[in-house]
Order: C-alpha cells, then structure tokens, then sequence
C-alpha cells in the first residue's frame, strides 16, 4: 500500500515539476512534454486505483481519486478522444491539491 501512495505522489510531483514554468501553449507546442505528463498520469491513476483497492478507507482523503483513476483509463483506452487543455487544466488546476493529499498520507 505504501507503495502505491509513494507512486502517485511521485508521479504527480514529477507532472508539475515538467510543467513547472511552462504555459498552455508551451504544453500544446511540445509533444514530448505532453507524453511524459500522460505518462506521469497513467502511473498516477494506476496506483490510486490499486490504493482503493486496497484500503478504501484511506483512499477516501483524496479528493478526486477517481477522476484520476478515470483520466488514467481515458489515457490508456480512449487515447484518441484526450483533449489537451483538460489534461492542462488538471495539472494547473487540483492536481497540487491532491499532490499535498499524498504527502499528509
């Protein structure tokens, strides 16, 4: 289970640290950082939804658990239908929030 919370939070640590300093469209322009923050979200997802799994009771003090877990199944399955801005959107937006989350884990 440690694992897992180490994982996510890793994960969205590295997200902001790649995007730390950049724009929407800085994000738009460079493919390269879009696919390692998608990268950095399918790890993301993956151990939230392992953590519920898990300890539901403990995956319940983060807020948007499974919003992450589904942005993670839209990455992996509905590749085609990501729209750049919302997953910009997210790491300008609550993605912070949920890193502060894991760290009081």
């Amino acid at each position: 289970m440690r694992k897992y919370i180490w994982d996510a939070k890793e994960a969205a640590a590295r997200a902001l640290r790649f995007t730390a300093g950049k724009t929407l469209h800085d994000y738009l322009g460079d493919e390269l950082l879009r696919a390692a923050v998608e990268r950095q979200f399918l790890i993301l997802g993956e151990a939230l939804g392992r953590l519920r799994q898990l300890d539901s009771s403990l995956a319940s003090r983060i807020a948007d658990l499974n919003q992450a877990v589904a942005l993670r199944n839209q990455l992996a399955h509905g590749y085609a239908e990501i729209d750049d801005v919302i997953v910009w959107g997210i790491v300008a937006g609550p993605l912070q929030r949920m890193l502060g989350e894991l760290e009081s884990l």
